[in-house]
C-alpha cells in the first residue's frame, strides 16, 4: 500500500511465495531429487525404467542419464540436475554421491532453521566445513601410477560396480584401461588424455564379452559400392566436406529441352561436371576418400575403377576426427583438392560385424587412436555397457592425469566425518553446529550403501565408527560380503571425483539455503481471471 492505495508490484498473475514457506519448499524438492537417487546408490543399487513421451524405455542406474530423463520441472530441482551435470562434464563418475550429498546437506540444514539458527550462519558453516573437508582429503589421497595396470582397472571397476553390466566389470575394466593407456600421452612434464581419442561404437547383436578394443578409428559406413577394394594399405585419405555430385541450383530454375540433342548435351555435361571432381581426387593422389555428403553413382563407378575406396554420408565429427590423426585436410570442394591436403594411415578396411558394414582406419601417424566396439544381446545392454566404458575411461583418465586417488566404499567419507567432528569442537560459535551438521551430512554415503545392501545402516555405521576411531583409515562398507572391511584394494576412485562431490553439493545446498522469496511469473493470457478491482489503482475521475 502506498498511501493508502494498493501498488502493483509484479505482472498480473504472477505468483508470490516468501520467507520460511518458500525456503521449505525449496528445500523439499531438493530433498525430493535426492531420495529418488537414494536407491541407485552402490554395486547393490536398483535400477531405474525411464519411459519417454513418445516411448523410448532408457534402463539404468546411471545417475546423470537418470535426471536428464527425468526432465525436472521444479527450479530447485533442476539446481540439483547442475550438479549431478558439472560432476559428470568434470569427472564423469560419482553424480549420484554429489546429488545424494546436497539432498542430506539441505535435509541437516532444514534441521537447523527449525531451531532458529539463521540461514546465513548454516551457509557459513558450511563453507568453512566444505573448506577443511577439501584439505583432509588432500591429506587422505595417496599417488598412482600410469604403470600401475591393477590399480587403474580397480578405479576403472569401482565406476562399474554400481552399473548394469556389473558382472561383466573385470572385462570391461580391463578394455578401459587399455583404452585410456594407448592415447596416454605427456605435456610439460605430465600425463594428459583426451577423451576425444577414444572412441565407443554400439553393435547389439551377440554377447557383452565379444566387445573388442580396436586400435584405431570406426567409421559407421561402408564403402559405396561392393567392388571397390575392401582394404588398401599405406592409405592416402581424403576428406571432403561436400558431395561429389552435380549440385542443385540453389533457385528454382526451368530448363526447357525441345530437342533429343539437347538432352545429350545436357547430360554429357552433368557427365564432365562429375569427371572433373574425380579427376581431382585421381590427380591428386589419394586412394581412399570420406565425403561428407553424396556420391553420385556414376562418380561411384569411376572411383571404384580407379581402385579408389570410398565412403559417402561420414559424419562431420568423424572427418575432424581423421583430419587430426591423419594430418589430412578437409576440404570444402573437390575440385580444389591436392597432393599436400591428403592424410595419411597404414590401413584402411571394411570389416563386417554381423549384418552390419564399417570402415575401420589404424596406424594414424599424428594422433594414438582407439575404438572400443560394445556388443551386446539386446540395444539397451549396449547403451548401458557403453554408458559404463564412458564412466570408467573418465576416472581411470583423471586418476593418470591427477595421479592421486582415494578408498571408496563410503571410507572416505567416514574419515572425512569423524575429522570434522573433532575440527569444530575448536571453532566458536554456531557455525561449529553446521560444521557438525556437514559432518554428519557425509555419513549418508555409507549408510546408504549399506542400505541398499540390505545391511543394517545404523551397526554399519557405529562399526565404521569404531574401526576408523582405531585408525583403520580405509575401512568402508564391502557390500558384496555384507560387512566392513578394508576397501583400499577393492573400491578406489580418483581424487578429483571426491572433490567435485564435496564442492559441488556445497555450494548447490548454499545456494538453496540463501532463498527466501520465490516469484514466479505468468503469461497475461496464462493468468487466471480476477476481481478487476483487486490489486489494482482506481481509475482515474
Amino acid at each position: 500500500m502506498l498511501a493508502g492505495q494498493p501498488l502493483l508490484l509484479l505482472k498480473e498473475g504472477a505468483e508470490r511465495e516468501e520467507g520460511s514457506s518458500a525456503r521449505k519448499e525449496i528445500l523439499r524438492a531438493a530433498r525430493a531429487i535426492a531420495d529418488s537417487l537414494r536407491s541407485t546408490l552402490g554395486p547393490r543399487g536398483l535400477d531405474k525404467m525411464l519411459i519417454s513421451p513418445v516411448g523410448d524405455i532408457v534402463i539404468t542406474n546411471d545417475g546423470a542419464t537418470i535426471l536428464k530423463e527425468m526432465e525436472v520441472q521444479h527450479p530447485a530441482g533442476k539446481m540439483l540436475v547442475e550438479v549431478a551435470k558439472a560432476q559428470d562434464q568434470e569427472c564423469g563418475d560419482g553424480t549420484k554421491t554429489s546429488v545424494i550429498l546436497a539432498g542430506e546437506l539441505v535435509k541437516n540444514a532444514e534441521e537447523l532453521l527449525d531451531e532458529k539458527i539463521h540461514p546465513t550462519v548454516v551457509v557459513q558453516g558450511y563453507q568453512i566445513a566444505s573448506e577443511k573437508a577439501l584439505e583432509f582429503l588432500d591429506e587422505l589421497a595417496r599417488p598412482v601410477r600410469i604403470e600401475d595396470a591393477d590399480q587403474l582397472r580397480t578405479v576403472a571397476m569401482t565406476s562399474m560396480y554400481s552399473k548394469g553390466v556389473a558382472g561383466h566389470a573385470a572385462f570391461l575394466s580391463t578394455l578401459a584401461v587399455r583404452a585410456v593407456m594407448e592415447v596416454a600421452g605427456e605435456r610439460d612434464g605430465r600425463h594428459v588424455v583426451d577423451k576425444k581419442d577414444v572412441q565407443i561404437v554400439k553393435r547389439p547383436g551377440t554377447e557383452l564379452v565379444d566387445s573388442e578394443l580396436i586400435e584405431g578409428h570406426i567409421i559407421d559406413q561402408s564403402a559405396v559400392r561392393p567392388d571397390m577394394p575392401k582394404t588398401v594399405d599405406g592409405a592416402r585419405i581424403a576428406l571432403l566436406d561436400a558431395s561429389i555430385e552435380v549440385q542443385k541450383t540453389q533457385y528454382g530454375a526451368e530448363i526447357r529441352i525441345t530437342e533429343a540433342e539437347q538432352m545429350q548435351s545436357f547430360r554429357r555435361e552433368e557427365e564432365r561436371s562429375l569427371m572433373t571432381m574425380v579427376d581431382a581426387i585421381v590427380q591428386s593422389g589419394a586412394n581412399v576418400v570420406f565425403c561428407r555428403q553424396g556420391i553420385d553413382d556414376l562418380a561411384a563407378d569411376h572411383l571404384a575403377k580407379a581402385g579408389i575406396y570410398a565412403v559417402r554420408r561420414a559424419k562431420k565429427d568423424d572427418l575432424e576426427l581423421l583430419s587430426r590423426a591423419t594430418g589430412g585436410a578437409i576440404v570444402s570442394r573437390a575440385t580444389e583438392i591436392t597432393t599436400r591436403d591428403l592424410g595419411s594411415a597404414a590401413r584402411v578396411e571394411e570389416r563386417r560385424f554381423g549384418d552390419d558394414r564399417v570402415t575401420v582406419v589404424t596406424g594414424c601417424p599424428h594422433a594414438k587412436a582407439v575404438s572400443l566396439l560394445v556388443r551386446g544381446g539386446a540395444m539397451h545392454v549396449a547403451d548401458e555397457a557403453e554408458r559404463s566404458l564412458t564412466d570408467a575411461i573418465s576416472t581411470v583418465r583423471l586418476a593418470i592425469e591427477d595421479g592421486r586417488v582415494v578408498t571408496g566404499a563410503g571410507a572416505t567419507a567416514i574419515e572425512l566425518s569423524a575429522r570434522l567432528r573433532d575440527f569444530a569442537a575448536t571453532i566458536g560459535g554456531r557455525e561449529q553446529i553446521a560444521v557438525r551438521a556437514f559432518a554428519s551430512a557425509l555419513e549418508v554415503v555409507p549408510a546408504t550403501l549399506a542400505a541398499n545392501a540390505g545391511m543394517d545402516a545404523t551397526d554399519t555405521l557405529i562399526e565404521l565408527r569404531r574401526r576408523h576411531k582405531a585408525g583403520d583409515l580405509h575401512a568402508g562398507v564391502d557390500v558384496l560380503a555384507g560387512r566392513v572391511s578394508d576397501m583400499s584394494s577393492i573400491a578406489v576412485e580418483p581424487l578429483r571425483v571426491s572433490r567435485q562431490g564435496i564442492l559441488g553439493a556445497t555450494e548447490a545446498a548454499t545456494m538453496l539455503l540463501r532463498i527466501d522469496d520465490i516469484v514466479a511469473s505468468r503469461s497475461t493470457a496464462a493468468a487466471p481471471e480476477s476481481n478487476p478491482n483487486r490489486g489494482s489503482l482506481p481509475a482515474p475521475s
